[in-house]
């Protein structure tokens, strides 16, 4: 069987490849990731954040997977929700994005999380071994989202809820023309900041060619999630969307 072509921003590579670049991008933001998402989000990403985590519905004591949880502030706010009787892991394929992860909770006084190594489409955990799966602005960057979305369904227990959490697509027009406008500021911003356009200039092209709303609910049910449904935030310029298993 001959390896699928996924997009990788605007192009057409194998899926494969797309996993190496990724690495790469992520290689060389590492250390100015957070500064980056508060520069082009105005700050917003950690209400967005913030909102996803409530939407896990979490318990004290239960056990979740953040998944790409890169520098660890998703996982840092799940700590909070489980209390000290649960458990939080944090996984990224990136090592760059753990150590910066590991280092900020360990400067955050949050020494509860558990940060692994591992890639979205084959994860190296039991089946039913969580309550809840969280992924914040990750998806994208998956090669196989389907196979990814399988994976977080085999490791939730029964009735366990993914929430994932996204850019999308604006509903207003003028709001999707402004927006358009405003992230193609993000590779310049990013040459400022960072010294590097081009992991920004795959971030835009990224927000293009991801599912639509309706698409990727599709796709969750197609991989078995339940009472899936979605909400836009900041009129679709991201989406959160949930469902159970």
């Amino acid at each position: 069987m001959s390896e699928p072509k996924v997009f990788f921003g605007r192009e057409e590579v194998l899926a494969s490849e797309k996993t190496a670049r990724v690495h790469t991008v992520f290689d060389s933001v590492a250390s100015r990731y957070d500064v980056m998402n508060d520069f082009m989000s105005l700050g917003t990403h950690r209400v967005l954040k913030r909102i996803l985590v409530e939407t896990a519905a979490l318990r004290e004591g239960n056990a979740v997977l953040d998944a790409a949880g890169g520098t660890g502030d998703i996982a840092r706010l799940l700590t909070q929700a489980v209390g000290s009787s649960g458990s939080v892991t944090c996984f990224d394929i990136n090592n760059s994005m753990l150590r910066e992860g590991r280092n900020r909770s360990i400067d955050a006084g949050c020494m509860d999380i558990d940060f692994v190594l591992a890639d979205a489409q084959q994860l190296p955990f039991h089946d039913s071994q969580f309550d809840a799966v969280t992924i914040g602005f990750g998806l994208r960057n998956v090669a196989d989202q389907s196979r990814a979305l399988s994976e977080f369904r085999r490791v939730l227990r029964p009735g366990g809820r993914l929430v994932v959490l996204d850019f999308s697509k604006p509903t207003n027009p003028a709001l999707r023309f402004a927006f358009g406008a405003f992230k193609w500021t993000w590779p310049l911003v990013g040459e400022i900041v960072v010294g590097t356009s081009r992991p920004y200039q795959y971030l835009v092209e990224s927000i293009d060619t991801h599912p639509s709303q309706s698409v990727l609910a599709l796709m969750l049910r197609d991989c078995g999630f339940n009472n899936v449904r979605y909400d836009n935030l900041l009129g679709g310029i991201a989406a959160l969307h949930w469902g159970t298993a």
